[in-house]
């Protein structure tokens, strides 16, 4: 387990030998606000100023991967793309600090604080996935014009590094509580899903450089009205369409799902093309995103969201993959 107790203390005691980098008072209060793939702190200062730290989780970028991150989103906010909040680089002016955490370092990246709170996933309303799906088409715009500066990396997202042999968020065949047929039926559905996906392709019109977790966790409905996007961390080439998949993250077997997916459709539509056959793969990314969370669910079984849902996680996702594979059947 990797977030207990004592190591998110010594993430915190980092934490706080780094506050000098950004030219924090040492007062500075730190608190934890979410253990999810990283640790992120609320840092206030005495005067009040907030600001939001966030240690990565060890292993999963490089520091290279965290300033390509770091580049889009200063482009996407010097093109007024989306609201989202500005990294605050260290003093020395660079974007990301380093601390040592028992000979292992540990990359660290500072942001402003944003006031706000995030939309209820227990109501979601088509609203505001039509307001998702017009971001999600804004910035996808964005990307296809992006000039990467020299050296831009990030992690490319596909059948094999979402579920398959190189599936960086785990193995779905960890999850508990599956039987024999259940894993049978998933292979099924993973068989399929790897055969569609290869059909459907990565031409520039469909794959290029998306947020990928646009879910409401990492959504701010700001004091002022506007909705913030935040977390960056899983950007990377992926297919367009799987940024809708990841805004509908633990809730894909809400009963309103089509009405979701039909106002997504129609915010991305009011603001860029999205053809009838991308339109049509959409319910392929929500299964392939379905499964990559089982995984995660298993692979981060510390994290509160993992102890909260995935003792039930995995039966849906076996209904899930039964539905999908039998509509998919009946077309």
């Amino acid at each position: 387990m990797l977030y207990d107790d004592a190591f998110t203390a010594r993430l915190h005691a980092g934490l706080r030998r780094a506050l000098p980098a950004w030219g924090f008072d040492p007062d500075t209060a730190l608190t934890l606000l979410t253990v999810s793939e990283n640790a992120t702190f609320v840092a206030t200062q005495p005067d009040g100023r907030r600001f939001v730290l966030r240690v990565g989780r060890p292993g999963y970028h490089d520091a290279a991967e965290v300033r390509s991150e770091l580049d889009w989103i200063g482009a996407l906010r010097a093109a007024h793309t989306i609201d989202t909040p500005a990294p605050v680089p260290c003093r020395n002016g660079a974007p990301v600090h380093c601390f040592d955490d028992g000979g292992e370092p540990r990359l660290v990246t500072c942001f402003e604080h944003v006031a706000g709170t995030a939309p209820d996933d227990s109501r979601p309303a088509p609203d505001r996935f039509r307001t998702l799906g017009a971001l999600a088409a804004r910035m996808h715009a964005q990307s296809r014009s992006f000039r990467r500066p020299p050296g831009f990396r990030r992690k490319s997202w596909t059948w094999d590094t979402i579920i398959g042999p190189a599936a960086r968020w785990g193995d779905w065949r960890a999850a508990p509580g599956l039987s024999q047929a259940d894993r049978a039926l998933l292979e099924r559905a993973a068989g399929q899903l790897r055969h569609d996906t290869d059909a459907f392709g990565t031409a520039p019109d469909r794959f290029g450089l998306i947020h990928g977790d646009m879910r409401a966790a990492n959504l701010i409905e700001g004091q002022d009205g506007r909705l913030w996007v935040i977390d960056f961390d899983d950007c990377g080439l992926c297919w367009f369409g799987y940024d809708f998949a990841a805004s509908v993250s633990f809730i894909e077997d809400d009963p309103r799902l089509p009405e979701l997916m039909r106002a997504w459709i129609e915010g991305y539509r009011s603001v860029a093309p999205l053809s009838e056959a991308g339109a049509a793969r959409l319910p392929m990314f929500v299964m392939l995103r379905r499964m990559q969370l089982t995984a995660w669910l298993a692979s981060h079984a510390e994290t509160p969201t993992a102890r909260m849902l995935a003792p039930r996680y995995g039966a849906g996702t076996v209904a899930l993959a039964r539905d999908w594979l039998s509509a998919r059947a009946a077309r």
